[in-house]
């Protein structure tokens, strides 16, 4: 794989260099903060080689790579600077629930590196154990030890650094708060304190007695602080003496604050967390997990899974094992592998063969973008199968209390990380959840099967029982005497269609539309029109696929499968829905010549915006040749378009 021109055409398509505020990236995903998300050519991007599919949620537009993201982000860095104009760009129109979720994405993407390689440090050293290859009381292995245990003892810097990302603050300043936080003066002073049932106090304000070594949520909160002290000591110090006041008045502020009000809050929040964690285990144990195990995949889609990273870290760093989101994303993840697995065992598409049986591999070590995006959303069923599997796991691991010791991606790779003090107990049941998520999910995803695309160029006998009648050849004309084949939507082989015109106006190439998403044919071949007046007209029998919220453009999906974009004006996407009315509904199902919506010619074009609307088949690689059939002046309902399937 060329990763510099990867990286070149996903930095286009996301909007270019002064569209991205910021961009990193976890296992397989590209993360970016976009100052425009509209400015993305997604579909574009969803079609791009390499790419497995793009994502819009939790504050983040997220590019799928898989196992070679590092490789393709390393050449985008090399592409520009993505963190200045941060700081400019306003986050206030997304909502609380999007601005939290983007922040704790933000904070942990960047040390899950560090966490999961210490995890499975851990994990490896468990089995070494297990199978009396090293003795605990060597210095082998107490060096093994601290080498697994210095990622998570000091965890507060690693938070520093990320979350002063994150909050547009000074990293090292705020890794000198993390420093505070676990000097070993202090922590001499608060053991001293407890053994003496003495107190301790700075300036006269009591300072709790509390250790911070693996913790999670007073850094975050120090840090927060502090990005809001140093702009205000920047703001008050005097220019010439500001280089070293700035930094005095930030360090003498926010050390203290830390110490004395918000380490011990953030020290009681995660104790809550414990406690509720240890409250609903103790009286339903099997709910969470259970939880955990059908909605991972849900999550993973819309970023809502980074709320769950801080609480297993969390209850780690406090009750020395997680019961939780470990053991719930490990049968959701294995369950996505084994739907997967199940359809490269049932299809006859090599391709998909291919892709589900790598996708299936690597979800079931635990990295599952690629067969979410490449397998379970593309055909549906594997989904449910992963998040019925998962339940099922899930459920099982709750009831039996199995808990994970490490961090660490959920997979069988992470399977050492349930040996822990209950002896062989704990990881004989994780694998016996393991084997049941995967045979559960392996089960229904094969039962349920998948809509077989057809090989490229391959021909597909028609069945008699899907003939289209003859009534309904008349009242659909452009596809009359059309056939379907079994199983699927998709036209016979060598089968032409038409598209109709959805506007009365002036027909034009798509190569002389000024966009070159279009002209250029990106998002797929079709034809433009220069509208003569605002409405436009369904150009088949089908149903509305996608109405964009700006109500610009429009998705349909004709009842033989084929797929339209309408999209009137070029860049009318900044008008905002302005001008436009839309009158039909996503799901509706639709006529040949019914009003789809109307639009303000004069006030678009008194706006600055051209009115030339591009008619694009989107899913123009499903068929062998689109042509036009028009020229010049259309009306609504003449020929615009022939498709033809591949023979």
């Amino acid at each position: 794989m060329d990763y510099k021109k990867l990286a070149a055409d996903i930095l286009q398509m996301v909007g270019g260099e002064k569209n991205v505020q910021s961009v990193t990236h976890c296992a397989t995903r590209l993360r970016f903060n976009l100052s425009d998300d509209s400015a993305a050519q997604t579909d574009a991007l969803k079609k791009t080689k390499g790419v497995v599919g793009v994502v819009n949620k939790g504050g983040q537009y997220q590019v799928v790579i898989g196992s070679d993201v590092a490789n393709v982000y390393r050449e985008l860095l090399e592409l520009g600077n993505f963190d200045k104009g941060a700081k400019e760009t306003p986050t206030e129109d997304k909502g609380p629930v999007v601005r939290v979720l983007d922040t704790i994405a933000g904070i942990f993407t960047p040390i899950i590196p560090a966490i999961t390689g210490a995890g499975m440090l851990k994990a490896v050293m468990a089995l070494l154990v297990a199978f009396q290859l090293i003795d605990t009381s060597s210095q082998t292995y107490q060096f093994l030890n601290f080498f697994a245990d210095a990622a998570f003892y000091f965890l507060p810097f690693l938070i520093a650094n990320s979350a002063a990302h994150k909050f547009k603050c000074n990293p090292y300043m705020a890794m000198s708060i993390a420093g505070v936080l676990l000097h070993p003066t202090f922590q001499s002073m608060v053991n001293a304190a407890k053994a003496e049932e003495a107190s301790l106090s700075f300036i006269g304000l009591p300072v709790s007695l509390v250790g911070y070594s693996s913790s999670v949520i007073p850094i975050i909160l120090a840090v927060w602080f502090m990005s809001y002290v140093e702009p205000l000591a920047d703001k008050v110090s005097p220019k010439p003496v500001k280089f070293f006041t700035k930094p005095l008045l930030t360090l003498i502020i926010t050390a203290p604050v830390a110490l004395i009000a918000l380490g011990p809050l953030g020290n009681i929040l995660g104790e809550w967390i414990a406690d509720g964690i240890n409250f609903l285990n103790a009286r339903v144990g099997w709910l969470v997990p259970m939880v955990v195990g059908i909605f991972t995949p849900l999550m993973v889609m819309t970023g809502m899974h980074y709320g769950l990273i801080p609480i297993g870290i969390n209850n780690i760093a406090t009750a020395g094992f997680d019961t939780v989101v470990g053991p719930g994303m490990l049968g959701s993840n294995i369950a996505q592998g084994g739907a997967s697995l199940a359809v490269a065992v049932r299809t006859k598409n090599s391709e998909i063969k291919q892709l589900a049986t790598s996708a299936g591999i690597t979800a079931v070590c635990g990295i599952t973008e690629p067969a979410m995006y490449g397998i379970s959303l593309r055909f549906k069923r594997p989904l449910i199968a992963a998040m019925i599997g998962g339940g099922v796991a899930g459920f099982f691991l709750g009831i039996t209390g199995v808990g994970r010791y490490t961090s660490g991606s959920p997979g069988l790779l992470a399977l050492p990380g349930y040996i822990g003090d209950q002896g062989p107990r704990n990881i004989m049941l994780a694998c016996i959840g393991a084997a049941i998520a995967f045979s559960v999910a392996f089960a229904v995803s094969f039962f349920l099967g998948i809509d077989d695309p057809p090989e490229e160029g391959a021909a597909t006998a028609p069945e008699d029982e899907h003939a289209v009648s003859e009534a309904d050849a008349a009242a659909a004309p452009g596809e009359a005497n059309a056939k379907k084949v079994k199983g699927t939507d998709k036209n016979t082989t060598g089968v032409e269609y038409k598209i109709y015109a959805p506007l009365n106006g002036t027909a034009v190439a798509l190569d002389t539309v000024s966009d070159p998403t279009f002209a250029e044919g990106i998002l797929g071949q079709g034809i433009a029109i220069l509208p003569s007046e605002g409405k436009v007209y369904a150009p088949f029998d089908g149903t509305v696929a996608n109405v964009f919220d700006t109500k610009h453009a429009i998705g349909l999906r004709s009842s033989s499968g084929i797929e339209i974009l309408i999209h009137v004006g070029i860049d009318t996407v900044n008008l905002q829905g302005k001008h436009y009315t839309a009158k039909v509904s996503v799901g509706e199902e639709i006529r040949r010549g019914q009003l789809l919506w109307e639009f303000n010619r004069k006030a678009i074009k008194n706006a600055g915006y051209e009115l030339v609307t591009p008619v694009i088949v989107t899913n123009t690689e499903d068929y062998a040749e689109i042509t036009t059939s028009a020229d010049g002046a259309v009306t609504v309902g003449d020929e615009l378009l022939e498709v033809r399937c591949h023979e």
